[in-house]
């Protein structure tokens, strides 16, 4: 099952020197029979992109709470056994939970099979996104304008060898 991790670059650059995601259970998005119902859609790569936007939203989530970290959004495409993944019943109805699954670790960074980020002009948005969280959350039309902007910003695909390049560590 192909499942997207939120992170962080400090979170991205962890992973890369342990290698591996976390030792579990780790906070992922997928095609999750709530998300189906949400988008309607039968398309696979529709339903796919959806659950990588959910994710890019629990990054910037990451972000709010890290205020020292870079204002790039991060998720990782991971292929996991389907039998470690499980979604949470009591989160099920919780629309912010749409497509949230968890996946028992440890979770190798080598099953990543893509890593997306924000490019660097992102930044403005995602920074004043994170920061406009709270306020969105809380219902304010205005904060949630702000957070939509950032979610305006495509993640650029990047290749799994590109993930020292990206933290800093590249030769």
């Amino acid at each position: 099952m192909r499942v997207y991790v939120p992170l962080t670059l400090p979170g991205l650059a962890e992973a890369y020197k342990t290698g591996e995601l976390g030792s579990g259970p780790v906070v992922a998005y997928a095609v999750t029979p709530g998300l189906r119902e949400w988008y309607v859609s039968d398309d696979i790569e529709e339903l796919e992109y959806a659950a990588l936007g959910r994710a890019a939203l629990a990054s910037l989530r990451l972000l709010a709470a890290e205020p020292e970290a870079p204002r790039r959004r991060v998720v990782i495409a991971v292929d996991v056994a389907d039998r470690a993944v499980s979604a949470d019943p009591d989160r099920g109805p919780d629309p912010s939970a749409l497509g949230e699954v968890r996946v028992a670790g440890p979770v190798p960074l080598g099953k990543a099979a893509s890593v997306h980020v924000d490019a660097t002009d992102a930044q403005a948005d995602v920074t004043a996104a994170a920061e406009a969280l709270p306020a969105a959350d809380d219902g304010d039309d205005d904060a949630q304008f702000v957070v939509d902007g950032a979610e305006d910003h495509e993640l650029l695909w990047f290749a799994t060898q590109e993930i020292a390049n990206l933290v800093g560590r590249g030769d």
